[in-house]
């Protein structure tokens, strides 16, 4: 199907800064008319719960499955409309007290068709990383990690106020030049932690796996941004 045609939802977490993010890259490459944004307004662990745990997901429709898990009236009747394409962005959180490496894993394995069931976006550890940059670019990015003890104790939103470049969210990477630095450095990042380098779109489920073997080695994660693999995905020439 042609860009043209696409009518595209996407599931984000949270209604403040995964809304807002999502709908400024959406906006800086002009093809935010395409995309209906609605925020789940939980994590991808309650989405486990509803939807695999004692159930087949294979045998849901998930627009009706969002719907009736919906409490607000007024976002019910998005999920009536015909979609190309669905697209859902999480955070990891590997702090939250549901985590488990093999349901996130099942989750990863779901969601790999954004034409069928959705394609997963998991960003690591929170969305907020994609603010974690002194500078753009940022020559000490590729070292970055998150730990599981500043996770646990919420500290790390506080780092990524602290180490971001303008220490406000709303003035970095406002246009499209800075964008492409932030967003390609991510996908440069990925693309070594997966031994992959050269090989485009970076292999979702093996940054996972990496990340999880990690994180149990050594209770830390790799900090990377994947929901910006999506303006990649849509379309590769959008970037410069």
């Amino acid at each position: 199907m042609s860009n043209e045609k696409r009518k595209i939802l996407m599931l984000v977490e949270g209604a403040k800064t995964d809304f807002r993010l999502m709908k400024h890259l959406l906006h800086v490459y002009g093809i935010d008319g395409r995309h209906q944004i609605v925020s789940y307004d939980t994590n991808i662990y309650a989405l486990y719960d509803t939807m695999f745990r004692n159930a087949n997901p294979a045998d849901m429709d998930i627009l009706q499955h969002l719907k009736e898990h919906e409490p607000n009236p007024a976002r019910k009747i998005l999920f009536d409309k015909h979609y190309s394409d669905i697209l859902l962005v999480f955070d990891l959180d590997p702090h939250d007290r549901r985590f488990s490496c093999d349901e996130i894993s099942e989750l990863a394995a779901f969601f790999v068709e954004s034409s069928d069931m959705g394609k997963l976006y998991l960003n690591y550890p929170m969305v907020e990383l994609f603010y974690h940059m002194k500078s753009i670019p940022d020559p000490d990015y590729d070292s970055y990690i998150a730990t599981l003890e500043e996770l646990r104790d919420k500290s790390y939103k506080s780092r990524v106020n602290a180490e971001n470049r303008n220490h406000d969210y709303t003035k970095f990477a406002v246009g499209k030049r800075e964008c492409d630095i932030v967003i390609r450095q991510n996908i440069d990042k990925a693309l070594r932690l997966t031994n992959d380098e050269g090989a485009l779109p970076p292999n979702s489920r093996t940054i996972l796996k990496n990340q999880l073997e990690k994180l149990q080695n050594v209770g830390a994660i790799d900090v990377l941004c994947t929901c910006a693999f999506y303006i990649a995905d849509y379309n590769p020439k959008l970037l410069l």
